[in-house]
């Protein structure tokens, strides 16, 4: 399946209908633009005329359009039968004068290179009401704990010990000690301090081992759809990805071990426990042939276990990495599920030689982690407030999760279609073909209501009309108020 990245490259653009300038001129002059900025290269496919207006949410023929005076300009070589690509005489300073005659108050001498694969997070600003894509609620969260054991830190006894000197890339050994034992307890992981990395969240330790294990051309396999921020660490480490289509017990493995009879794979990326985005859990039956396919093709299996924590099915189901006795497994946690994505607080679990070499990447390019706050969350472990809090924030969450899905089976019936998640804090809902979501998503958010536009989402061959609907943080009468608004819209 192809990747929607170079989709991302039109993420946030919308026309100017009132402007009174035709839509195919605006959209060619993007276009334009991102073949002069470098991130359209020469003889780069574009999407087809069908795909590209899907996404704008314009009619087909305008892109057309678009396409046709864009090639009559030289910009773009329209092929019968292959598609529409970028000419390969656009290469920069090809006698074009980009700046259009005024000289830029930039140094342009030193080409900057693009990264192509990237696109910085877009953050919608909202203080109305909201479905999220499965954040934790800071209301119920111990912040005052918290606070707390951040004062305390600063105020005890051994301060150039904790303060006046680096500690090690790993992270300080009291918070790889009190994780150790946490892990070992809440997650079956046989572990020591030597194997863990402290990271600033879940990106930090997706680049470290994309950047330390892959080589230009490795292949990573993933799930599809999947999580957009990890599928960029692995290309912009020069990876291929390959995708995997994922049913309702997860990823499907027999179409994985197809791949790994043509094709070395170098690395396979999970949410097994609940898969990103669409919540499923992956069957006890996959993992464990998951884990004899490592064993005897020699692959790396990533498992990013962003929201362990909160699995309402009876007791969590127990990671890979705790099953995995040839070392094949890495493991990324995460307690920004726990508290708030503010706090940049996770770790990797691997082998000695692995969390190593991770810790030397780690350590130019950002020197250390937080001391503070790491020996914050070891105080919160040791005494107990975080395991209370989980308890009583699981009992809550679960509540929302069925209020959430009672009030869409009730107040949507026909219009949208969902399977009840054993676990997360999102529920992943398919509307009806006649409900296009990013145009419910404009129609939300003009009335106060914000949800996803679900393009992140979206592959071409995989473009379900659907998002997650976070209910971790709403009350039940906010998530009334929200799910009212929305069928307002429809």
């Amino acid at each position: 399946m192809d990747s929607p990245i170079i989709f991302g490259l039109f993420e946030g653009w919308h026309p100017d209908t009132a402007s009174g300038r035709p839509i195919f001129l605006q959209l060619s002059e993007k276009i334009m633009q991102l073949i002069k900025d470098g991130q359209l290269s020469h003889r780069q496919k574009l999407p087809s005329t069908r795909l590209l207006a899907a996404q704008l949410n314009i009619n087909r023929l305008t892109v057309g359009k678009a396409y046709d005076e864009l090639s009559l300009q030289g910009w773009l070589d329209a092929k019968v039968g292959s598609g529409t690509f970028v000419s390969a005489d656009t290469t920069t300073g090809q006698g074009i004068d980009w700046s259009g005659g005024q000289e830029s108050s930039a140094v342009t001498g030193t080409d900057v290179p693009i990264h192509k694969y990237i696109s910085v997070p877009h953050v919608t600003e909202h203080h109305g009401l909201h479905l999220d894509d499965g954040f934790p609620d800071p209301r119920i969260t111990p912040l005052k704990e918290f606070q707390r054991c951040c004062h305390n830190q600063l105020n005890r006894s051994g301060l150039y010990e904790k303060f006046g000197r680096y500690t090690p890339p790993q992270g300080s050994a009291y918070y790889r000690e009190t994780l150790s034992k946490y892990l070992h307890e809440t997650r079956a992981l046989p572990t020591s301090e030597e194997q863990i990395l402290s990271v600033s969240g879940t990106v930090m330790a997706l680049h470290l081992i994309a950047q330390t294990l892959l080589r230009p051309n490795d292949v990573v396999a993933l799930g599809i759809p999947t999580w957009g921020r990890a599928e960029q660490n692995f290309r912009h480490a020069g990876a291929n990805v390959r995708g995997i289509s994922v049913d309702e017990q997860g990823i499907i493995v027999e179409e994985f071990e197809q791949l790994l009879q043509n094709c070395p794979i170098k690395m396979l990326y999970l949410t097994p426990h609940h898969h990103y985005p669409t919540t499923v859990t992956l069957s006890l039956d996959r993992r464990l042939r998951l884990l004899e396919l490592a064993h005897r093709y020699g692959f790396w299996i990533v498992e990013d276990d962003y929201d362990f924590d909160f699995h309402f099915a009876l007791r969590p189901i127990l990671p890979l990495a705790s099953a995995d006795r040839h070392g094949h497994v890495i493991y990324c946690g995460s307690f920004s599920k726990s508290l708030s994505p503010a706090f940049r607080n996770g770790y990797v679990v691997a082998s000695d030689k692995v969390i190593y070499e991770l810790a030397k990447l780690r350590s130019i390019v950002d020197r250390q982690g937080n001391p503070v706050i790491d020996h914050a969350f070891a105080d919160l472990i040791e005494d107990g407030t975080m395991q209370r809090f989980h308890r009583k924030a699981l009992t809550i969450y679960r509540k929302r999760r069925d209020f959430l899905c009672e009030m869409l089976d009730s107040e949507f019936s026909g219009l949208v279609q969902y399977n009840k998640p054993q676990g997360g804090l999102a529920v992943w809902t398919q509307f009806d073909a006649a409900f296009p979501v990013d145009e419910i998503a404009a129609k939300a958010f003009v009335k106060g209501l914000y949800i996803s536009d679900g393009r992140a989402h979206r592959y071409p061959g995989y473009a379900q009309n659907a998002i997650r609907l976070g209910f971790a943080s709403c009350t039940e009468e906010e998530i009334a108020a929200s799910l009212r608004m929305l069928k307002s819209v429809m």
